[in-house]
């Protein structure tokens, strides 16, 4: 057959891999007739069995290990009680100038508990400040009759003012007793210690990974490095692997941005039945500190220094943790270096490093991803929370240069150390770390962390499901104490 090359059926297979006039097949100048698809034809594709890390190390969990600790609990409910402050202090009184009355705004929590012959600091609005001596006081209107050290009356002072006790002042040969009149004071007011009671309650979290029967006969090995730190071959459980990485980030994740159902909300309306609980986040919100726009303040070393000062009024806890995304870190980061250039070779901002709470060791510290600087009498470590950076979560994308993405929230400021309640249950004073997770436990069951096999595949043999069902389930709330000590950086969505 002339003019037909290669000729049909001349192609001999070698039982050798040799390179023969009979075995050779051309690749070009194919057709489409048989010619250059027969070549591709004869050869498989190469194929990578490794997977490729595209998106690098994928789990988001980590964060509460850093900060706080995990304890068991056997209720469906956790209560503890916050101290009170411990002087008498109020807000917002209203200053009758011509008659020295200052009048307490009396409600259900702020009660009238100055005594006559107390002494008083009244400051206002615009910086002035008088010292007077209590005359008289109204345990009902919260009305205080003051006498000025300094001047004739209270006139000289604005129309809302603070006043706090500092002391007081008694006549020679005087008695001190107690108050026995419900309206006016007539002795010695006593102040019983007050508690401000939280509570949170723990949420039931689940999933389940299935595979069939038949596909678990269909074996595909695949060579994998997890985040867990395992690695080498794995068949049909790799989306087994997957699922329980995922479910153990939602174990961080549901305590960090977890919401108690409000009253008249469509969770807990009772064809929902939801309770939900409260997070990191919504915690901060409610009884802690936010700080808006830092990174987009112009002189961000005044508007930190600002935070400081708000922290000297709460529990001034010397060592805290930042928790940032990128857009903060770098904003640390310019102010910090705008101040001066770090003192020596290897020390931080101020000069000089500490790391007081990774045992004062440098490598532990910058093991775990920190930065440590010093301002005033606070010490900070800083480190990038990739929560906030991932672009699966709340690390979207910037669509331009002004906006940071969806998420509101930039960073979180967290109190190192422990602080000191009072246990309901116990009846005695406790301390717990800040920030700590409660799961629900007994002799009989741990639920931390639970995982089990059912169906009729794989090694269980519990139905007639013809598939494996992989079952995970935790029950578990977060605790933050003393939640005035945190600060929570967001924006302003545009």
């Amino acid at each position: 057959m002339p003019g037909i090359d290669p000729l049909f059926g001349s192609i001999v297979p070698s039982q050798k891999q040799q390179l023969l006039d009979t075995n050779y097949l051309s690749f070009n100048g194919g057709t489409g007739d048989g010619d250059s698809d027969t070549f591709a034809q004869q050869y498989l594709p190469e194929i990578y069995e490794k997977e490729i890390e595209r998106y690098g190390n994928r789990t988001l969990s980590g964060f509460l290990r850093m900060v706080g600790a995990e304890m068991p609990m056997t209720s469906d409910q956790v209560i503890w009680s916050e101290q009170n402050r411990l002087h008498i202090a109020y807000d917002g009184c209203t200053n009758t100038g011509g008659t020295s009355t200052i009048t307490i705004p009396i409600a259900a929590d702020v009660k009238n508990v100055i005594s006559v012959n107390q002494t008083v600091v009244l400051l206002d609005a615009a910086g002035n400040e008088l010292k007077a001596v209590v005359i008289s006081s109204n345990l009902t209107t919260g009305d205080v009759v003051v006498a000025p050290y300094t001047a004739a009356d209270t006139s000289g002072l604005g129309g809302t003012v603070k006043m706090f006790v500092y002391g007081s002042e008694y006549s020679k040969g005087s008695s001190l007793p107690n108050n026995t009149s419900a309206t006016t004071t007539d002795g010695f007011v006593s102040v019983d210690p007050s508690f401000t009671q939280f509570s949170n309650s723990p949420i039931i979290i689940r999933s389940k990974y299935v595979v069939s029967g038949s596909d678990t006969a269909q074996i595909g090995w695949v060579e994998v490095a997890t985040e867990d730190g395992t690695g080498g071959y794995l068949w049909y459980l790799k989306a087994e692997s997957e699922t329980r990485l995922r479910f153990e980030d939602y174990l961080e994740m549901s305590v960090i941005e977890g919401e108690k159902a409000a009253t008249g909300s469509a969770a807990a309306d009772p064809a929902n039945g939801f309770k939900g609980t409260e997070g990191l986040f919504a915690a901060i919100q409610t009884r802690g500190n936010e700080e808006v726009g830092f990174n987009a303040s112009g002189d961000k070393l005044e508007e930190f220094d600002a935070i400081l000062r708000n922290l000297d009024t709460q529990g001034a806890i010397e060592e805290n943790m930042l928790f940032l995304n990128r857009e903060t870190a770098l904003g640390f980061d310019d102010m910090l270096a705008g101040v001066g250039a770090p003192q020596g070779a290897g020390s931080n901002y101020g000069g000089g490093s500490s790391y007081g709470i990774f045992e004062n060791s440098e490598d532990m510290a910058l093991n775990l991803g920190f930065n440590g600087f010093r301002r005033g009498s606070y010490d900070f470590y800083k480190t990038d929370w990739k929560y906030l950076n991932d672009a699966s979560t709340r690390g979207a994308i910037k669509a331009d240069a002004t906006t940071y993405g969806v998420s509101a929230i930039d960073g979180v400021l967290i109190p190192a150390g422990t602080s000191t309640v009072y246990d309901q249950i116990l009846g005695t004073n406790i301390r717990r770390p800040f920030l700590h997770v409660r799961y629900r436990a007994s002799q009989t069951d741990d639920r931390r962390m639970k995982s089990w096999l059912t169906g009729s595949v794989g090694g269980a043999f519990t139905s007639d499901l013809d598939a494996m069902e992989v079952n995970f389930l935790s029950e578990r709330c977060l605790c933050v104490q003393g939640a005035n000590n945190f600060v929570l950086f967001t924006h302003v969505v545009a």
